[in-house]
């Protein structure tokens, strides 16, 4: 009978060493050294200093872009521009909904209302809209709606009432699409569930429907806003004075131009990142649902990042 050999603290491998007992040093990792990244980023910043060079040396009086940063006339204008946006996106929501439910109803007449409705907003330009609405009173000299209300157009064709029709209609068209395609993203069971509840069209689509359908639809959203705030230039067309309009009127007045439009970009920028980054917040908040580990925020990625850096350096 073979004898059963058992292994004492003296035939077991000391620590730090391999199955053979030979003692090894600990592994040192050296990051591997991206030297493109480095160039590619010298050439990047060499361009950009190459173009603030540029226009440094311009015929531009910068004085006077940062003189009328706060012109009272540009504020003005820039509060103008905020609620136009503001008030034509939360009409094109309003009608994006509604025409999007039209849309996807099993009645034939409320689908093809919303088709036409679609197809017209969308295949027509934003800026021919605009001049629709601005010559309506060529057509129609009164609006009369019987017993309800009646007035001449043009008292009723206001620059704002014919920017917030020409930039909600046809905002309207997009929505009704981002919506659509929000709502065919829930899977068909979730309101098959609630049918079978007893819950009525109209509860599941508030209840149950809508609230899932957000993750899908808020993303393009924030981009249909922050496009609709450039976009809201057109409507000095129409004579509303929004910014563009009141910076192109100081600029001409004042023989500068190229600066006032300088002073325009400037505010267009700084309302676009406001937004944009509302939009990541509320975008981040929604998809709490979907994902099980929210993306970063900017400033969570900043410090990563930077402790990364340090880490490199150390091991360096």
């Amino acid at each position: 009978m073979t004898d059963k050999i058992e292994k004492g603290p003296a035939d077991t491998p000391p620590a730090g060493s391999g199955a053979s007992g030979t003692p090894y040093e600990a592994i040192k990792a050296i990051p591997v050294r991206h030297y493109g990244r480095w160039v590619s980023g010298v050439i990047v910043v060499a361009l950009l200093g190459w173009l603030v060079y540029a226009f440094s040396q311009g015929n531009v009086i910068w004085a006077t872009v940062k003189d009328k940063l706060f012109d009272p006339a540009v504020l003005s204008g820039l509060g103008n521009t905020v609620i136009i946006s503001v008030s034509s996106m939360a009409l094109g929501l309003l009608l994006g909904i509604v025409f999007a439910v039209m849309r996807l109803s099993k009645n034939p007449v409320t689908g093809a209302v919303s088709w036409l409705y679609i197809w017209f907003f969308r295949g027509t330009p934003v800026y021919v809209q605009l001049l629709v609405w601005f010559n309506l009173s060529l057509i129609f000299q009164y609006i009369n709606l019987g017993p309800i209300y009646k007035n001449e157009t043009v008292d009723v064709m206001t620059p704002f009432m014919v920017a917030l029709l020409g930039l909600g209609l046809n905002e309207g068209a997009y929505m009704a699409e981002i919506v659509r395609a929000g709502i065919q993203s829930v899977d068909e069971g979730q309101t098959e569930a609630a049918h079978a509840l007893g819950m009525p069209q109209t509860k599941t689509m508030r209840r149950i429907v809508l609230p899932q359908a957000m993750r899908v639809i808020i993303p393009p959203t924030g981009n249909e806003f922050i496009n609709m705030l450039k976009t809201s230039s057109l409507v000095s067309a129409v004579q509303y004075t929004e910014l563009l309009r009141a910076s192109s009127n100081i600029g001409n007045t004042a023989g500068a131009i190229m600066e006032m439009l300088f002073v325009a970009s400037f505010w267009y920028l700084a309302l676009t990142s406001v937004f944009s980054v509302g939009q990541y917040y509320l975008e981040r908040r929604f998809a709490r649902g979907s994902t099980r580990n929210l993306p970063p925020t900017p400033f969570q990625r900043l410090k990563a990042n930077l402790n990364m850096f340090r880490r490199t350096e150390v091991a360096r």
